[in-house]
């Protein structure tokens, strides 16, 4: 293998962790977080406003978390 192609590797290898990986944990937390916000609402229905609120917004910031790693892998894989 020349030094090349070693490059071309690592720089796939490295970008396809970053968006695997990065997509992982924000994957997870939605999952938990809309498990927490139905067992909230199965408990306290009066309460839905806030807790779909608070649901959403909690969404958009793990959401956040897997663009940050897209970006990243992008940046991977044209730049590097």
């Amino acid at each position: 293998m020349d030094m090349q192609s070693v490059h071309e590797l690592a720089r796939l290898l490295g970008a396809s962790l970053a968006i695997g990986l990065g997509a992982l944990g924000p994957a997870i937390g939605i999952g938990l977080i809309g498990r927490s916000a139905m067992e909230a609402l199965g408990r306290n229905p009066e309460a839905k406003g806030p807790i779909m609120t608070n649901m959403l917004l909690s969404i958009a910031f793990a959401e956040a978390i897997a663009i940050y790693a897209f970006v990243v892998a992008i940046l991977l894989l044209f730049v590097a």
